[in-house]
């Protein structure tokens, strides 16, 4: 980290974006609270920020492959600063969810351009890769703890405090985008040839992604009022249950990358979601207190793989790495929004323990569908190809500068 000072400050700004990501479940509670929304209800809040998110990556991902848009760093986490710092002022539903909807796609355009710009500052390496997820990550597990202290003596018209992490994210997009233009030794970039893609296994790659999505969309969509109710406690022991639950994926992601690096990295998933399924297991059905310890367990188990999906993905289709990177960071993870009215209208009618119960089943689908992945082989020097139109940019503004 000390000796590139690009993914240090891509990490940090990470944070400051999936703030606004795990905001949107750390608002739940109030919602509910305040509003009296029922499960359903404010499981659709989720879904607001998953739906346009989930068609929106894979667009701006597609658009990386053939532009490069540093710009949209800064620009996209004001956009998903903005959105959740309206989404309290207004009592309306429909404007609720018009504002987390503007968060979703501010956060959807970062992730792709931003994972481009990672893969080039970190130059393949795995523990870099880790090192920008853990920024994610780390910003997942703030979010509980900021959104509680900007509106949990309050009230939601508070909300407008929690568009600072933006504010702060964005300015450090400058040095970010001035380090990456200096003149760099070696190649900036080079483009794969369309038959080096592995569509199929990126395919089932990306099906593993979206049952790991489900899995993590709907225990941090109702974790903390799980929590609330296995410990009678109040709105605090939700909060520990969701900051576990995010904090965890700090863990995760850095033992991911560090693991990757003396074991492959499908091997290094499958363990990880064997360890989930246990750990989900013990969150749903383990009474008292204990149900926190198997909350970590199961945001490790289920972080391991994260930066190690992005990389894969990105190396099954290396000739669309935008696309790769749009799909297996975003457009999987978002899809787990979508499941959450499902499980909040299977929770009106029945209980929450019952709507969660079939969570354990998506990492044993995950676990499955690695069994089946290959890892993809070291890329060997390309530098006879030509250069992607984005590869192309990055070189003419070394040039430039």
């Amino acid at each position: 980290m000390r000796r590139n000072p690009s993914i240090f400050l891509l990490a940090v700004g990470h944070a400051c974006v999936d703030i606004y990501q795990g905001a949107v479940a750390a608002l739940i509670p109030f919602f509910v609270a305040e509003r009296d929304y029922t499960y359903a209800v404010a499981s659709g809040v989720v879904l607001a920020a998953s739906l346009l998110s989930s068609v929106a990556q894979p667009v701006f991902g597609a658009l990386t492959d053939r532009w490069a848009m540093p710009w949209l760093l800064p620009v996209s986490t004001l956009l998903g600063g903005a959105g959740i710092a309206l989404s309290g002022l207004s009592g309306s539903y429909g404007l609720t969810l018009f504002f987390v909807a503007v968060s979703g796609i501010g956060v959807a355009a970062y992730h792709p351009e931003s994972a481009r710009v990672a893969r080039l500052a970190s130059e393949g390496s795995h523990s870099a890769m880790g090192w920008f997820s853990l920024g994610g990550n780390v910003g997942f597990a703030l979010a509980p703890l900021v959104v509680s202290a900007a509106i949990g003596h309050g009230s939601l018209h508070w909300t407008p405090v929690l568009v600072l992490p933006a504010l702060a994210g964005a300015a450090l997009c400058v040095p970010v985008l001035r380090l990456l233009a200096r003149p760099q030794a070696g190649p900036s970039g080079t483009e794969a040839p369309r038959d080096a893609d592995d569509v199929a296994s990126f395919v089932k790659l990306s099906l593993a992604v979206v049952f790991r999505s489900i899995v993590f969309t709907g225990l941090s969509t109702f974790v903390s009022l799980y929590a609330q109710q296995r410990t009678q406690g109040s709105t605090a022991a939700g909060t520990v249950a969701l900051f576990l639950l995010f904090l965890g994926g700090a863990v995760g992601s850095v033992l991911g990358g560090s693991l990757a690096n003396r074991y492959d990295r499908v091997r290094v998933s499958r363990w990880s979601y064997l360890l989930s399924v246990a750990a989900v297991t013990g969150v749903i059905y383990t009474p008292g207190p204990a149900m926190f310890l198997f909350v970590a367990l199961t945001s490790v188990g289920l972080y391991v793989p994260f930066s190690l999906q992005v990389t894969l993905g990105q190396d099954y289709l290396p000739s669309r790495i935008g696309t790769a990177s749009g799909v297996t960071l975003g457009l999987t993870v978002s899809i787990g929004g979508l499941v959450s009215p499902l499980l909040g209208h299977l929770a009106d009618s029945t209980t929450l323990r019952t709507a969660l119960t079939p969570l354990i089943a998506m990492p044993v689908l995950s676990w499955l569908l690695f069994r089946a992945l290959p890892e993809p082989t070291a890329p060997t020097s390309r530098a006879a190809a030509p250069a992607p139109a984005s590869a192309r940019q990055d070189a003419q503004i070394r040039t430039d500068q």
